[in-house]
C-alpha cells in the first residue's frame, strides 16, 4: 500500500512540476531534468510514469480538461439560468488560470508552436460555451444574437484575456471580467416580456 501511495504522489509531483515549467517557460524550454529537479524525483521515476515529455504534456492537458468539465458542471448546478452559468464558468476558468498551474499550462500548451498536437483544452472550452449559449437560446434567455456568434465572441474574449495576461496581469482581474459581461450581457439577453 505504501508503494502505491508513493507512486501516486510521485506522479502528481511530476504533473505539477511539468505544469509549472510549461506555464512559465513553454513546452520547448521545459526540460525533463528540470521537471525532475522541481518534482524532487529521479529521471528513472519520471520515465516509469511517463514515456516522454509529450506524454507528460498530454497528462497536464487531460488534468486541465478534467478540471474544466468539473468546474462547468458545478457552475451549471450553482446557477438558475444558462447565461448565469456562463458568467460563473468564465470567472471560474480565469480564476483557475491565475491560481492553478495545471490549468494555466493546459491552456498555454494549446497555443505552443513547438507542439504538433494539443488544443484540447481550448476545443473543450469552445464546446462548453456553445452548449451553454444554445441552452440559453432554448430557454428563451438569448436575444437575437445567433448562438454561434455569441459563443465565438465569448471564447475569443476569454482566450484573449489569457493571452494578454502575459503582458499585464490585470487582464485577468475580476474588474476586467465584470466590464466584459457588463458590456456583453445586455446585447445577449432577450428583452424582458411585458
Amino acid at each position: 500500500m505504501a508503494r502505491q501511495v508513493r507512486a501516486v504522489r510521485t506522479r502528481q509531483a511530476l504533473i505539477l512540476a511539468a505544469a509549472e515549467l510549461f506555464a512559465d517557460d513553454g513546452y520547448a524550454l521545459a526540460s525533463l531534468p528540470a521537471i525532475c529537479k522541481r518534482a524532487g524525483v529521479s529521471t528513472g521515476a519520471l520515465h516509469f510514469h511517463f514515456p516522454s515529455k509529450d506524454a507528460l504534456a498530454r497528462q497536464v492537458e487531460d488534468s486541465a480538461t478534467a478540471f474544466m468539465k468539473s468546474m462547468v458542471a458545478q457552475c451549471r448546478s450553482d446557477a438558475d439560468r444558462p447565461l448565469q452559468s456562463l458568467v460563473l464558468a468564465t470567472s471560474g476558468l480565469l480564476s483557475a488560470i491565475i491560481d492553478d498551474p495545471v490549468v494555466r499550462a493546459g491552456v498555454k500548451l494549446c497555443g505552443d508552436p513547438s507542439r504538433k498536437n494539443g488544443a484540447e483544452v481550448l476545443r473543450l472550452w469552445h464546446t462548453l460555451v456553445c452548449e451553454l449559449v444554445v441552452q440559453a437560446q432554448l430557454g428563451g434567455e438569448l436575444g437575437d444574437v445567433p448562438p454561434e456568434v455569441a459563443a465565438s465572441v465569448i471564447v475569443s474574449a476569454t482566450v484573449g484575456f489569457v493571452m494578454l495576461r502575459a503582458w499585464d496581469s490585470d487582464w485577468l482581474s475580476p474588474d476586467r471580467l465584470a466590464d466584459f459581461w457588463d458590456l456583453l450581457l445586455p446585447r445577449l439577453m432577450a428583452p424582458p416580456e411585458h
